[in-house]
């Protein structure tokens, strides 16, 4: 009986590593070239592996600039590469998840949402700097990784209207709040097959439309910023962007569902926990008596 226990183990023992081996190939850590030593740690404790466990790379300021460039305030991008990110690509159809620590102006689903208007659809994402910043230049790290693990480059198109909505959304949710800016840019998305055949005043009164099913007041530069990104949009492949940005809006129904559903049950078994705790106290105060 002691052979066959210990020939399970030796089995189980082997398929984690062939597992993390295989995971492995999958992934990849991209560090900020600016960081030291200490900061490296601090970043790949928040990753939650050690390094070496992943192929790590190196982003520097002027990959940052080669996207962010002209896209947002100087003082945004600065002179250092700092944000860092981990990457999972998953199975098709498996979704996005984003995480984030020491970024301040970009949010998990905003990061989501330029991802997929990117051509990436299906990720486990960790975003992460030793420090606050704004993490802007998080995404040239992204798209340098998925191209590494996948051995395919990215539209280089999409990845420019992706950090153009990534900053603009951003600089919207300054002003109207995080949900609503990026609520409002999806929404355009999802009918972007409509806004191509609009003049500009028909998107601009279509846009002051959306904004206002969320109780949101939009200035003429604000607006002016979601027809450019609505006309950067349209040069892309707009059936596949909707198909992809449908895709994974279902995916985080789903998983909100299931998050919903697992939550219920939480609160039930520690309802019933509760009450056998309470009968148990019952019968032995009965027991005593």
């Amino acid at each position: 009986m002691k052979k066959i226990i210990s020939l399970v183990l030796a089995l189980l023992m082997l398929g984690t590593c062939v597992c993390f081996a295989d995971g492995s190939s999958d992934s990849r850590a991209v560090i900020g070239a600016d960081l030291d030593s200490s900061e490296i740690e601090y970043v790949y404790k928040a990753f939650g592996i050690e390094r070496g466990d992943v192929t790590e790379l190196t982003v520097t300021n002027a990959d940052e600039r080669e996207y962010l460039e002209g896209q947002v305030d100087e003082s945004l991008i600065g002179t250092k590469s700092i944000s860092c990110i981990y990457i999972e690509v998953l199975d098709e159809d498996d979704g996005l998840n984003v995480s984030v620590d020491n970024i301040t102006w970009c949010t998990p689903d905003m990061y989501m949402n330029a991802m997929v208007t990117a051509g990436i659809t299906d990720a486990d994402v960790k975003i992460c700097a030793p420090f606050k910043v704004s993490g802007t230049a998080a995404l040239t790290g992204i798209y340098k990784a998925y191209e590494d693990i996948t051995g395919e480059k990215l539209d280089e198109d999409a990845k420019l209207v992706s950090t153009q909505e990534l900053t603009t959304t951003a600089e919207l949710a300054d002003e109207i709040g995080s949900d609503d800016s990026t609520a409002i840019v999806n929404d355009l998305k999802l009918i972007l097959d409509q806004t191509s055949k609009m003049s500009d005043d028909e998107l601009r009164a279509k846009i002051i439309e959306i904004a206002g099913s969320y109780d949101v007041t939009l200035t003429d530069e604000q607006i002016d910023q979601l027809i450019s990104l609505c006309r950067s949009m349209e040069k892309l492949d707009i059936n596949e962007l909707m198909d992809k940005v449908n895709q994974v809006q279902d995916y985080l129904k789903s998983f909100g569902d299931a998050k919903d559903s697992a939550s219920q049950f939480i609160s039930n078994a520690a309802d019933t926990i509760t009450v056998l705790i309470n009968k148990l106290v019952e019968f032995i105060k009965g027991f005593f008596a």
